[in-house]
């Protein structure tokens, strides 16, 4: 051979791209699990591809066989059919294209409107930033949610868990968190977790209904899906999200919910062998929930800046928060937003009990002016509702009493909100300032509510200068006070509050 073909040969060899994989052999199919004999080298979340085209993931192995989830119809797969592993882990493509799409646990589109131009490929399972990469959480995430912006604040980067039993508006209030980012450059999504396609769908319409698939995505596997994708479906949300976060950019993930994920990883780990623990669920439950939620964070301006904020739902049984799973997540968050179904039954609407719910990162994200009129709040509201259980039967109140109670109810009135009616932050300010100062001490039940429905589009008509000082500052300095005091008269027909 001469030294020009020699050369020539080399050159094709190194043009060549080699496949190297092992293959197995399926030894037995269990529900969702298939054991598998071979693949020496196979490691814990790696991709394999089952000769019938469905995928797979190692769970775990022994020294004999790995075990694998089944990420596709577990019917297709045969007992002796070959398998194919490639010593990485399952990586899911990433891109800024996704915003406004739906999309499977995969990053795959499954809303019929075409292929998606991806950027980059992620780890499903990317290890969370390090404390040395992150920074203290101190922007506030404004929800538009009068309750949780003045008693529960919420930080950028923070993890809130919103919990509750069964039809207590959970999602809506994530939802409403979601639609309050419009124009705030925060990037959002929603992830559905086992949910029915009905629910799925609704949440879509509601998103789309408020303008909000400009900054949205979904990331959704129903019921209806393989339980293994159901199970990798927050993760791939999470890993979608990082790829905006390492931009610099702020993200909102919405899971709905871990209490269903928490039942697929249950039936997989039972399948799996493991032994079971407390309600049946295996020891590395804490783990699992644990791995997912340490993503979220704020990062320091050395990594680009970008946050990751968390809305974890999880399910209660007859207000039961002491059970497995709301416990655990409890455990790994930065607080917690229960919500009542005695105050849902009532009309109170969100139906957040504040005696169970907390925000641990505090009023440190808050604005001055937000932090000046919610500060007495909480305690005010507490107390307003001790006194009315311990009232509720006794008769001829003192003028003290009374006083105590009617300032209750107003407040009580003010913090009622309709679904997806985000309130901007600086309309609550105003809203709040004006009961802080006593403006509704001597009206009626039907003045405080025209006032919550009418007075902030007054003042944007009337003195829009106000409100854009307002919202700039974010103080409520003596000159905006007296303005508000003027504007609350001029705005009850002039006449003296």
């Amino acid at each position: 051979m001469t030294s020009a073909s020699a050369q020539e040969q080399t050159q094709l060899l190194k043009q060549r791209q080699f496949d190297i994989k092992e293959i197995g052999l399926v030894r037995e199919v269990k529900g969702m699990v298939a054991r598998i004999v071979g693949l020496p080298s196979c490691i814990s979340g790696q991709l394999v591809t089952f000769s019938s085209g469905v995928l797979g993931m190692i769970m775990g192995y022994d020294l004999h066989e790995a075990h694998a989830l089944i990420l596709g119809d577990a019917a297709e797969i045969r007992t002796g059919e070959q398998v194919y592993g490639r010593a990485e882990p399952l990586r899911i493509p990433v891109g800024a294209a996704v915003v406004g799409r739906l999309l499977n646990a995969m990053a795959e589109p499954i809303d019929g409107q075409g292929p998606i131009a991806y950027e980059d490929h992620f780890p499903i399972f990317r290890k969370a930033p390090g404390i040395m990469e992150r920074v203290p959480i101190a922007k506030p995430l404004e929800t538009g949610v009068k309750i949780l912006d003045t008693m529960i604040p919420i930080g950028k980067g923070q993890r809130e868990l919103i919990l509750g039993d069964r039809m207590t508006g959970k999602t809506t209030l994530a939802l409403d968190a979601i639609l309050n980012q419009r124009g705030k450059s925060v990037t959002c999504i929603y992830c559905c977790i086992g949910r029915s396609y009905t629910t799925l769908m609704r949440a879509v319409q509601l998103l789309a209904a408020g303008e909000a698939l400009g900054y949205t995505f979904v990331v959704a596997e129903t019921a209806a899906a393989p339980p293994g994708r159901q199970f990798l479906v927050p993760y791939a949300a999470c890993t979608l999200g990082e790829f905006f976060m390492d931009k610099g950019q702020d993200v909102l993930i919405v899971f709905d919910d871990l209490t269903r994920h928490a039942w697929i990883h249950r039936q997989i780990s039972l399948l799996l062998g493991r032994p079971p623990g407390r309600e049946a669920y295996p020891g590395d439950m804490f783990y699992v929930h644990s791995q997912l939620m340490e993503r979220a964070g704020a990062l320091s301006p050395e990594k680009g800046g970008g946050s990751m904020t968390f809305l974890p739902i999880v399910e209660t049984q007859q207000g039961d928060v002491t059970g497995h799973i709301p416990s655990n997540v409890i455990s790994i968050t930065d607080g917690q937003t229960y919500l009542s179904t005695g105050l849902f039954t009532e009309g109170f609407k969100p139906a957040i009990d504040l005696g169970l719910s907390v925000s641990r990162i505090g009023s440190k994200v808050q604005s001055s002016a937000m932090r000046d009129v919610s500060r007495p709040l909480r305690l005010e509201y507490l107390q307003y509702k001790e006194l009315e259980r311990v009232t509720k039967l006794r008769a001829g109140l003192s003028d003290d009493m009374l006083k105590k109670l009617t300032a209750g109810h107003v407040l009580r009135e003010l913090l009622i909100q309709d679904r997806s009616q985000p309130v901007p932050t600086e309309a609550q300010v105003i809203l709040f300032e004006a009961y802080r100062r006593g403006v509704f001490a001597t009206r009626s039940m039907d003045d405080v509510r025209r006032f919550k429905r009418e007075f902030f589009p007054f003042l944007q008509a009337k003195h829009p200068e106000l409100v854009e000082a307002l919202k700039v500052t974010q103080t409520l300095t003596d000159q905006i006070t007296a303005r508000l005091t003027a504007s609350c008269a001029e705005f009850f027909g002039g006449k003296t509050l």
